[in-house]
């Protein structure tokens, strides 16, 4: 049996946080104690900016140089957002008010609905191209500085966490394990040397190498 990934955990400057991004050289993450982003020295997660959010964030993706954000409203409605000039804009609400994670490359982004056990291709104004079924429940995805795209499984109670790949070029792919991870680990992100993940009740943020 496989060894779970070894994580190097770090307290959090934000409470529950859950989404993380690196963009111009910042880390972010949103915190749903506070329902803020925080933007941080990654070698230190010392805070040097932080931000409002409308509600409770989740995912949090970079897309075309601003962070693209996925925000939850009361009676859990989620939206889009994008943030600009520091302030939450463009307001747009998630095909079928619901969605988690996101990722992005280039223009394209990637909006993961555990509802349905999908995700969602669309371009940059979020229309939608493809649907890709998943195989799995799954507690963030991202694509690795190998151009390959990662996600971390879940069984149905978000236990039993694994890391692995997909080919998202099919609509209907299989998951391929690589290794078991945390079971406390949500959202995923690679910032092209070391992959990230946030462990959301430990109030940690934790980084590791596959």
């Amino acid at each position: 049996m496989q060894s779970t990934l070894q994580l190097d955990r770090r307290a959090s400057p934000a409470n529950r946080p859950f989404g993380l991004a690196k963009l111009d050289g910042r880390l972010w993450v949103g915190a749903w104690e506070t329902e803020r982003l925080y933007a941080m020295d990654p070698q230190t997660l010392q805070v040097v900016d932080e931000i409002q959010a409308p509600g409770r964030p989740y995912g949090i993706t970079p897309v075309q140089g601003e962070l693209r954000v996925v925000v939850e409203h009361p009676e859990d409605d989620r939206y889009l957002y994008r943030v600009r000039d520091g302030n939450f804009v463009d307001k747009t609400p998630c095909p079928d008010l619901t969605g988690s994670h996101i990722t992005a490359r280039g223009s394209t982004i990637y909006l993961g609905q555990m509802h349905y056990r999908r995700i969602l291709e669309m371009d940059s104004d979020y229309a939608i191209r493809r649907e890709i079924a998943l195989p799995t429940r799954c507690a963030g995805f991202a694509f690795g500085s190998d151009g390959r795209f990662y996600m971390i499984s879940a069984d149905d109670e978000f236990d039993n966490l694994n890391l692995g790949m997909l080919d998202i070029t099919q609509d209907r792919p299989q998951f391929e394990q690589l290794r078991p991870l945390d079971s406390e680990a949500r959202c995923l992100l690679n910032d092209g040397s070391a992959w990230w993940t946030s462990l959301r009740d430990a109030n940690e943020i934790a980084t590791f190498t596959i």
